[in-house]
């Protein structure tokens, strides 16, 4: 195993420590929800629409309840360098596709779909500027959004009860000199040797957890020191979750 190294972090947290985290919400005016996530410099715009239909697919295999899907982009200006859209490749980038599978398979596991009923909920994340953890953010602002979403659907009277089960959130974690490092920024990211995004919801289960060593392998040991940090973390988002919607 390599020998640990104490490294000041690139803004001076501590190993464990999240970056600051806001969430505005009503942002978008003509969303159902909306928030925007201001998470260290990472800034991502959340936003839910309701449509009143379910996809063909569960017409013709009959399967009851509603529907949650997402899309997930980063627009031209979030980066140092410009990054071109997607429709000017004529594809979906195979990064983008994979965020906005995450982002659904999170928000679908918030919800009890049968009490939905037979709409779906689109979610759409646009990544405003990007310092690492993009896809954490989006996860834990879809949240949110979500949340303000279906209190509009129940003011409204076009759902009798509120269909969240359990709150969810997300937030990365990897080893960068030897050490396991909460909620990484760009600079961290790209020098981790081990990079894990961790997505629980808030009964304390595991909805996903993605780990990678980039040319490296890790420990037993090491996993269980990225956990337990992941999990701190994950513990201090829902509380700013909860925050952010009271």
């Amino acid at each position: 195993m390599a020998e640990t190294i104490s490294l000041p972090r690139a803004d001076g947290r501590a190993p464990d420590q999240l970056r600051p985290l806001r969430f505005q919400n009503h942002i978008a005016p003509h969303a159902t929800g909306s928030t925007l996530v201001e998470w260290g410099n990472t800034r991502v715009i959340c936003g839910v629409t309701v449509e009143e239909s379910v996809p063909r697919w569960m017409k013709e295999q009959k399967v009851e309840g509603g529907w949650i899907t997402a899309e997930y982009s980063m627009l031209p200006y979030a980066t140092l360098t410009r990054k071109p859209r997607d429709i000017s490749k004529g594809k979906l980038d195979g990064r983008s596709s994979e965020i906005q599978r995450l982002i659904g398979r999170s928000m679908r596991a918030a919800l009890d779909l049968d009490k939905l009923g037979a709409r779906t909920i689109c979610v759409d994340c646009d990544v405003l500027q990007a310092d690492g953890g993009t896809r954490t953010a989006a996860i834990t602002g879809a949240y949110v959004a979500l949340s303000l979403a279906m209190r509009k659907l129940i003011a409204e009277g076009k759902l009798k009860e509120n269909p969240l089960v359990h709150a969810v959130a997300a937030v990365s974690m990897g080893i960068v000199g030897g050490t396991a490092l909460l909620d990484l920024c760009y600079t961290e990211d790209v020098a981790a040797a081990v990079d894990m995004n961790l997505v629980m919801n808030g009964a304390g289960e595991f909805i996903e957890l993605q780990g990678t060593g980039e040319e490296a392998t890790f420990t037993e040991a090491q996993l269980a020191a990225l956990l337990a940090v992941g999990k701190k973390g994950v513990r201090q988002l829902l509380a700013a979750q909860e925050a952010a919607l009271s």
